[in-house]
């Protein structure tokens, strides 16, 4: 397994109170939610954590507050879920296995597009030696994107590989729990890696917040700051930076203003 780079601004968020793993899945779990995004230089980080309100805490496990992700993204080959994202199509999904690389564990992830925009994710435990395989999940792949209405593309005579593996991602995250019941998230380190060529985000850090229903008081923290949600997935935007020629319109002006890659 590939180990994440060390994660910068650690002492960012230091002095937040802790909040445990079960005591955060317990009051925001938010496997259906409203996620919104935003990139920001390193630098801004500060000001933001410093703009949160009181009761703002960090999760902790041991004694880390920053833990490595890995993230191997699965599509057709005709690339149907990075096209669906491209289209902004009602239907679209993503397909997954997340290994967390400092904390162990591993799982096989589907997420798709429920009411009024909201992000569901499906998952079940993986074995992170097969991590880079659909495998067995396949059935459960199958099963989850029908029951979201989505149907994937019949498998070409004799390709046994419905779903392949197209795009890794590793970096680093912090976990804050807010006030208001949600969730803000801090992604450093980010590099996309494909089958011949890699690039890295060093200089950035990938902000989300996940609530179930409108603005959270993170959103409205960055909002006060100048920061305004981007459009940004760690898995379209990374193909296209290792394919330009995919085009990428949905996330153009985030290449072109905000990332440096």
């Amino acid at each position: 397994m590939t180990a994440v780079a060390a994660a910068p601004h650690l002492a960012d968020v230091g002095h937040l109170p802790a909040i445990g793993l079960d005591e955060l899945q317990e009051t925001a779990a938010l496997q259906t939610r409203v996620d919104r995004k935003y990139v920001l230089p390193l630098a801004a980080v500060p000001d933001l954590v410093a703009a949160l309100p009181a009761g703002a805490r960090r999760l902790v496990i041991g004694d880390r507050d920053a833990f490595g992700y890995e993230s191997v993204y699965f599509d057709t080959p005709g690339l149907d879920a990075f096209h669906l994202a491209a289209g902004r199509r009602r239907r679209r999904y993503k397909v997954r296995t997340r290994t967390y690389t400092d904390t162990g564990g591993c799982w096989l992830e589907v997420k798709t597009r429920g009411p009024r925009g909201t992000t569901v994710k499906d998952r079940r435990e993986h074995d992170v030696r097969e991590r880079a395989e659909v495998g067995d999940a396949l059935g459960f792949v199958v099963d989850t994107l029908r029951a979201h209405g989505v149907h994937l593309p019949d498998a070409a005579a004799g390709d046994e590989l419905l779903l392949a593996p197209t795009l890794t991602t590793q970096y680093h995250r912090r976990t804050l729990y807010l006030p208001d019941g949600a969730r803000l998230t801090v992604d450093t380190g980010l590099e996309w890696i494909g089958a011949r060529s890699a690039a890295a985000v060093p200089e950035h850090a990938v902000v989300e917040t996940k609530s179930v229903g409108g603005a959270s008081v993170a959103d409205r923290a960055l909002w006060a700051l100048g920061h305004r949600p981007s459009r940004i997935s760690k898995y379209a935007t990374g193909l296209v930076v290792l394919d330009p020629a995919l085009g990428g319109r949905p996330w153009r002006r985030t290449l072109r203003r905000s990332l440096a890659v």
